[in-house]
């Protein structure tokens, strides 16, 4: 009998190998290090309930958001088309062109998980909105006042 978790398809397993991300910007796999107790998926958090969170995530061209955690299952729209580049903790960079109107579904069991950051690499701004269900397996990760709305 293994001792091994099994992960859902969404799970992303975090290299610890530093040679993974030698390709990646000067930096970057610190603050990614520095990050993995980052429980804020957008720019702001727009609305929360027991079980779900509404953020709002804007990136101006040439900006990137910080990395961040995700534990739950939670889904994304984009609001606007652009160009982005994604950098995961497999030391993965991925870029994709959005549309308006794409949405992405993502599911994490018990234990999985997904760190990433997302740069926005084309000439306008990026603008999502994701809703993160927190009734899920894992206890959702802490956030700090400073990003939720205030009105």
């Amino acid at each position: 009998m293994s001792n091994q978790i099994k992960h859902g398809p969404d799970h992303v397993e975090m290299s610890h190998d530093p040679a993974d991300f030698a390709h990646w910007p000067d930096g970057l796999h610190d603050e990614m290090l520095g990050d993995l107790e980052n429980g804020c998926v957008g720019s702001t958090l727009v609305s929360e309930t027991d079980t779900m969170r509404v953020w709002h995530l804007r990136i101006a061209p040439g900006k990137r958001c910080r990395f961040h955690r995700h534990v739950n299952r939670y889904f994304w729209t984009a609001l606007v088309g652009g160009h982005a580049r994604g950098y995961f903790s497999t030391g993965e960079i991925c870029d994709v062109e959005h549309y308006q109107g794409e949405t992405k579904h993502f599911d994490y069991g018990d234990g999985d998980e997904m760190v990433h950051s997302v740069e926005n690499i084309g000439d306008t701004e990026l603008v999502f909105a994701t809703v993160e269900f927190i009734d899920g397996p894992n206890s959702p990760l802490p956030v700090p006042d400073s990003v939720r709305l205030s009105v």
